[in-house]
């Protein structure tokens, strides 16, 4: 009777250390998550308040971050009554444009633009962004590029000092599909690194860009002048963009897990 006593005992004792394990893992990671998604809110929110008029033609980016800022522009449009026209840099952005009841333009209609909107896989102190997570490097690089201002929302983690502290992925590059190898093997002779063509996460085989490209995420080995580098990338047969913002973000927005935000303006 007393071994049975003491074998439940411990069997309650086991099962109450699990769960309140399991419970404690849960909640800590629970409240991480709660942090970012309030810290991209806060970043989009902000940045939609401080950069959006009556009247501008608006590009709308890609990603997480800039779901919050759709749903705040769409929230404008509606107390405000503002007249927007929002061009769309992927397949994603496009539907969140229509599912927000927002006005849907393009490039060809709208060739310049006042402000474009976007998020950023990682910003270094001198605003240089790695883009192109999501695989939408080429059509938001044309965006903003037609934009007079590009404003980058993000969470506190994408803040940096220098490029690939945090992002460790690599800085990816969109490349015409039959020049995939060439690319990878000039890339890593040229700048050193590996070059890795991203593969599918529900499908077999290559992911495929809007544009019906394939991504190479280059994995840099160390920090250098951005500009050269990506012109150098540039500048190889078939790469078709890559996802190094160099001078283009005018300032940028980071929120924190506390719903603050700290903003960064490029230097002149």
């Amino acid at each position: 009777m007393l071994k049975c006593q003491s074998k439940l005992s411990f069997l309650i004792k086991q099962a109450v250390y699990f769960h309140t394990k399991h419970f404690s893992s849960s909640r800590i990671n629970y409240t991480v998550m709660d942090g970012i998604q309030a810290g991209k809110k806060a970043a989009a929110v902000e940045a939609v308040n401080n950069h959006i008029s009556d009247n501008q033609v608006i590009g709308i980016g890609s990603g997480t971050t800039v779901v919050s800022a759709v749903e705040r522009i769409a929230q404008r449009v509606k107390d405000e009554n503002l007249k927007l026209v929002c061009i769309p840099t992927s397949f994603q952005a496009k539907q969140l444009i229509v599912d927000n009841n927002l006005v849907l333009g393009t490039l060809e209609q709208y060739p310049q633009l006042d402000v474009a909107i976007d998020g950023a896989d990682e910003v270094d102190k001198n605003l240089v962004c790695i883009k192109g997570g999501g695989g939408c490097l080429t059509q938001e690089k044309i965006v903003a590029n037609c934009a007079k201002t590009l404003i980058i929302i993000a969470d506190s983690r994408k803040n940096v000092e220098m490029l690939g502290t945090n992002w460790k992925q690599g800085i990816p590059l969109e490349v015409v599909d039959i020049a995939y190898r060439p690319v990878q093997l000039q890339v890593t002779q040229l700048l050193g690194g590996s070059a890795e063509l991203r593969m599918g996460k529900s499908k077999m085989g290559p992911c495929v860009t809007d544009n019906g490209n394939f991504i190479i995420d280059w994995v840099f080995d160390k920090n250098g002048n951005w500009h050269e580098i990506n012109t150098k990338l540039k500048m190889i047969p078939g790469v078709v963009e890559t996802g190094l913002f160099v001078n283009m973000a005018k300032k940028a927005y980071f929120g924190q897990p506390d719903g603050s935000v700290l903003a960064r303006e490029a230097k002149q």
